[in-house]
């Protein structure tokens, strides 16, 4: 693949954008490559957590517009029958990590911008370079937010901070995403990586997969929910699977006999739907 590399080490897949002379902006072949590349390592157990980067001094700068105002336009559907209006790019991409079994981290190495800050909403843990720069930049172009951001940043950050943000469009520096809580640290450009590889080893390593994957889709989705009683029957649900399982008597007999745990339950096989539809 040209525009995405991916490396797999220590049950890690290091996903990186490979276009540094273009800023790693997103053209239609680096969503190809990229959406080849998420449902390549979600399928394969030997993968436990993922990390996404960027190549040179950029993390992604959006959509390639090199060649106009077109690179906006979202992909007409197959149809042309069709009543719906085209589906956004960048929300595909965006529903597509939300959909991810592996827990996600972004390694922000650079600007961050556009449909580069968006897709990194769905990603559940978010480490920063302090030459990090952000943009939600959609209304200086003369379009609106995609990548389901309006949906995905206000609750990252809050409906006022999201607000300012996405109504200015001015970009966010590391120091001011770390205090609104769009990033978890902010680190030398040396130690970034090195930062985010211990913090994937740390869940690879102790995280049962098949409970990660559960615990992350029910993070995500009692963000919508409108009592805790959803949450307490899917909880429910899922306790009285798990709390059968192979992982669950290897995580009591690891740590009674204080040696680090092999979990051998795979994600790929596992039913994960505990919310009852």
């Amino acid at each position: 693949m040209a525009d995405v590399k991916c490396e797999i080490a220590d049950h890690v897949a290091t996903i990186k954008f490979s276009r540094p002379q273009k800023m790693n902006a997103f053209r239609a072949q680096t969503m190809r490559d990229f959406l080849e590349v998420l449902d390549r390592v979600d399928a394969d157990d030997d993968v436990r957590s993922v990390i996404v980067t960027g190549d040179g001094k950029a993390f992604c700068a959006g959509a390639d517009i090199s060649d106009g105002p077109q690179a906006f336009r979202p992909t007409p559907a197959s149809s042309s029958e069709s009543k719906e209006p085209p589906r956004d790019g960048g929300g595909i991409l965006a529903l597509r990590i939300y959909a991810m079994t592996k827990p996600m981290i972004a390694a922000i190495n650079g600007a961050a911008v556009g449909m580069g800050a968006t897709m990194t909403l769905p990603m559940d843990i978010r480490l920063a370079s302090a030459n990090a720069r952000f943009g939600f930049v959609f209304v200086r172009r003369g379009i609106i937010p995609e990548g389901c951001s309006s949906w995905f940043l206000p609750r990252v950050v809050g409906i006022n901070t999201a607000a300012e943000w996405m109504l200015t469009g001015r970009l966010i520096d590391a120091s001011e995403a770390l205090g609104t809580g769009l990033v978890r640290s902010v680190h030398a450009p040396i130690d970034l990586l090195p930062a985010a590889h211990e913090l994937a080893r740390e869940i690879s390593d102790q995280a049962a997969p098949v409970s990660a994957a559960m615990t992350r889709r029910l993070l995500w989705r009692m963000l919508g929910a409108g009592d805790p009683m959803i949450a307490h029957r899917a909880e429910s649900r899922g306790l009285a699977d798990r709390s059968r399982s192979a992982d669950a008597r290897e995580g009591v007999e690891s740590f009674l006999a204080k040696r680090p745990p092999q979990f051998t339950e795979h994600v790929t096989s596992a039913d994960l739907d505990i919310f009852g539809n």
